[in-house]
């Protein structure tokens, strides 16, 4: 949702907070502020707008303090402006408060405060927490070492909902507080730099070394030392993690947008995420999350919990673990989940999609799971993200950093370590025939090489991408496994291009959509499996009587007189065809933003991770 860093050392703040706000953009770019300790008062300085726009204010170039914090928002409470944006202060202008998350209360809070004096400058939920603080700060005793740390943890106490905060203090300016709870948050160590930051790729390039906060935990940093205090306030003792990301990583690399250079690094992230999972030969290796055959052997049904690119993984797998585990499998939305009564108990398998660990409804529904007595196992690409440390069990992608909005490689990651996932369910059941989890193994296998030639046939879609950008709606269909990836296709067209698009199974065409088939309309068939071809090959026919325009994504036998633009992809079975059925269709949705100018890295009124329900 928003984007939060923070530092504290020897070498002027201004440069590194605004290079760590470029690289959070991705959670959200309507308005970015910063704040720093200059001669021990705080300088605010915010503005609607992205973070280029702040760089090229005049007073923030003239920033010398070595001690800031800084936000890039993406709106909850109140509109995009500059009295909106963070950081926020207290009405004594002695506390400054960057926040991502909401503060479900904060209308209550805001009414004790007004009632004790205090009064408000924008519409934010941020604003109660600066002044929530200064009111504690004040009843501290005076002979209190601690009275900053102190009064950061009554005021979170008062908060109800979701927080990642960093604290500056004008009375005591060599010094920062950070507290999280069900927000991420990190810090990074680097000698006598401290780093504070949302996200670990917005402070890679200055250390590997992260402390990952627990929710409840408080921090105060000096340049001198870090303080690490429990959900309780007592001082407990943190070993960072190194990260082993490669800090270009989180960069362009050449390439024009993240988003195309995410799509292109698919081979090697899929490779990655099968890892030491799988080689040729062997059996797949999940030991490490320890689920034993007698526990598979009872389960009555596995749900699979996601929102978004990650639910539309989930339908992508779902045939390989019915077909493999043979038992049902149910994909629901994490945001409907947790608001119902679902048929769950302990013989049901929990398992939880979220590339970035942060999704609330995703990290709420497996609470909720958990509290009915099921196990849980998380899906997620961040080395201790909030849900890992929810779950009982957690099996990590390893797609690396991915920072446009519109997922691409974390989604065929995804789908790979899953099905992964259900063939060693199968071999630890013995369930199915080794010679049909052989050859999906073979073909996991070959899957990068197999996205690699998907990545090399674009010039169909380039100019296909030139004759459709300027249409209103499109619609995407497909059959079994191919529904879930012109799902993913169509949301990925919604995302970035703002074109309505619908997807559906291609047999339900008659049973209404068909209506909205005419002159010209653009219609996207997926076919790639070959019990299907006649009846999809009939579907598409069906809406070119109807006057539609087609491109066919396909690697079976179909009579190329039939289509006018067909793309053509490797072979591969069928209950893993998403994974390169989804390559040219993410590039068509690429292509077709592009044409029309957008910025696809940053799409409008999204943010990547969302962290607020």
């Amino acid at each position: 949702m928003c984007g939060i860093v923070g530092y504290i050392g020897t070498h002027k703040a201004r440069p590194i907070l605004i290079n760590g706000l470029k690289k959070l953009e991705y959670r959200g770019y309507d308005s970015a502020g910063i704040a720093t300790i200059e001669n021990n008062n705080i300088v605010c300085i915010k503005n609607k707008g992205r973070v280029k726009e702040l760089e090229n204010i005049d007073k923030v170039n003239s920033l010398g303090g070595t001690i800031g914090i800084a936000h890039t928002r993406w709106a909850t409470h109140g509109k995009p402006s500059s009295t909106n944006a963070h950081p926020h202060l207290d009405n004594s202008k002695t506390f400054a408060v960057v926040h991502n998350g909401i503060i479900e209360n904060y209308s209550e809070l805001r009414k004790f405060l007004t009632d004790a004096g205090y009064s408000f400058l924008s519409q934010t939920d941020t604003e109660v927490i600066p002044n929530l603080i200064h009111y504690y700060y004040l009843k501290e005793d005076e002979k209190n070492t601690d009275k900053l740390a102190c009064a950061v943890r009554k005021a979170t106490l008062d908060l109800k909902g979701s927080y990642a905060i960093s604290v500056l203090c004008s009375l005591e300016p060599d010094k920062i507080i950070v507290a999280r709870k069900d927000s991420p948050l990190v810090i990074g160590v680097n000698d006598t730099e401290k780093y504070i930051a949302s996200d670990i790729p917005a402070i890679l390039e200055y250390t590997n070394n992260i402390y990952i906060l627990n929710d409840g935990d408080l921090a105060k940093l000096t340049t001198d030392s870090i303080t690490f205090y429990d959900n309780d306030f007592k001082i407990i003792t943190k070993v960072p993690e190194v990260i082993t990301w490669d800090a270009k990583a989180a960069d362009k690399n050449g390439y024009e947008d993240f988003m195309l250079k995410e799509v292109y690094e698919q081979p090697t992230a899929i490779r990655e995420t099968i890892g030491i999972r799988l080689s040729h030969g062997k059996k797949c290796d999940f030991s490490d999350i320890n689920i034993s055959k007698e526990y598979l052997s009872n389960i009555s049904s596995i749900y699979i919990i996601a929102c978004g690119t990650a639910m539309h993984a989930g339908l992508a797998v779902k045939p390989i673990f019915e077909r493999l585990v043979s038992v049902p499998v149910i994909v629901d939305i994490a945001s409907e989940f947790r608001y119902r009564e679902p048929l769950i108990n302990e013989k049901t398998l929990i398992i939880c999609i979220s590339q970035s660990g942060e999704t609330a409804d995703t990290i709420a529904a497996l609470k909720n799971a958990k509290a009915m007595g099921c196990k849980t196992i998380a899906i997620s690409n961040v080395i201790g993200s909030s849900i890992t440390r929810e779950a009982d069990f957690t099996i990590y992608t390893h797609a690396g950093p991915e920072i446009a909005v519109a997922s691409t490689k974390a989604y065929t990651s995804q789908i790979t370590i899953l099905s992964l996932l259900a063939i060693y369910f199968a071999e630890v059941l013995g369930l199915e025939e080794n010679e049909m989890l052989q050859n999906l193994k073979n073909e996991i296998l070959e899957l990068p090489s197999k996205v690699s030639i998907a990545l090399e046939n674009t010039d169909i879609i380039k100019a296909f991408a030139k004759r459709i950008y300027k249409e209103k709606d499109l619609f995407f269909i497909g059959r079994g496994t191919d529904y879930a990836a012109a799902l993913e296709a169509s949301l990925k067209l919604k995302e970035i291009s703002y074109i309505h698009s619908d997807a559906y199974q291609s047999g339900e065409l008659k049973h209404g959509p068909i209506a909205l088939i005419e002159d010209d309309v653009t219609v996207v068939g997926i076919i790639t499996d070959r019990r299907l071809v006649e009846k999809s090959v009939s579907n598409l026919q069906e809406v070119i009587t109807r006057g539609a325009k087609t491109l066919v994504v396909t690697n079976q036998n179909i009579d190329e007189k039939l289509f006018t633009n067909i793309v053509r992809i490797p072979q591969v079975h069928p209950l893993l065809s998403p994974v390169v059925s989804i390559i040219p269709l993410q590039l068509l949705s690429y292509y077709v933003a592009k044409e029309k100018g957008l910025d696809v890295d940053k799409p409008r009124n999204l943010a990547k991770s969302v962290t607020v329900e």
